[in-house]
């Protein structure tokens, strides 16, 4: 896995999320910014990968102006980079921004399982404890594209359900940064390992259904795992 520092990272003073009226799930910007983040994310648009508008309005089926707006979005979130005379890219991976989203995730994911325990309607607890539908049937087909996405799924519904809009934006950006990493780190997994991680997440997703805070806040804590370092 080849790691290098990405240039011109955003730092947090600059992250501004959109409004939800302004990305609402229809509009086909939005369509867009989900299809080239999980194509960014699960490595299929791999790091420092050139992104050419014209082409990437045929791969997604997208006009220009929804497409640049998905690609400013990314931009303003870390995934993509301008450069001046050079265009746009995927943004590379990089060790000191995935090590510090770890560090922000630990303080707090933990706090989102809290909330998420004490604000999930039965709709937000429906999305959690479905995520990993499927799951054992994945690990069967060694697809960790699938568990992937489904971690994605899990997180974003736990982050969701805290009903915090601010705390859930933080966190889903914290997560589509750290999840570049395990797309690497889940290939070194056995099994056994993944299977495991499942049963972790499910007994999360189990605590804030039961609206127990105290479990819930603990689970999610545990399940933000090992920064890159660790594995030095």
């Amino acid at each position: 896995m080849d790691l290098e520092p990405a240039p011109s990272q955003p730092d947090i003073s600059d992250f501004h999320a959109p409004d939800s009226r302004d990305w609402a799930p229809e509009l086909q910007k939005s369509r867009v910014y989900e299809q080239i983040l999980s194509d960014i994310i699960l490595g299929r648009l791999p790091p420092s990968a050139p992104l050419e508008e014209k082409r990437l309005a045929k791969r997604y089926d997208a006009g220009l102006s929804g497409l640049r707006d998905a690609l400013g979005r990314l931009a303003l979130e870390g995934l993509v980079v301008r450069r001046a005379r050079i265009g746009t890219m995927v943004a590379p991976l990089d060790l000191h921004a995935i090590e510090h989203a770890f560090e922000v995730r630990s303080l707090l994911e933990g706090r989102s399982g809290a909330l998420a325990a004490r604000n999930a309607s039965e709709t937000d607890i429906a999305a959690i404890q479905s995520a990993f539908e499927g799951a054992e049937d994945a690990v069967a087909r060694g697809d960790l594209r699938a568990l992937l996405e489904m971690d994605r799924a899990f997180h974003r519904a736990v982050a969701l359900a805290t009903h915090n809009p601010l705390l859930s934006k933080f966190i889903i950006s914290l997560q589509n940064i750290a999840t570049r990493y395990w797309i690497f780190a889940m290939e070194r997994q056995s099994p056994e390992d993944q299977l495991k991680d499942i049963a972790l997440h499910r007994a999360a997703g189990d605590a804030i259904a039961r609206r127990d805070e105290g479990e819930a806040e603990a689970a999610m804590g545990r399940l933000v795992g090992d920064p890159p370092s660790a594995a030095r």
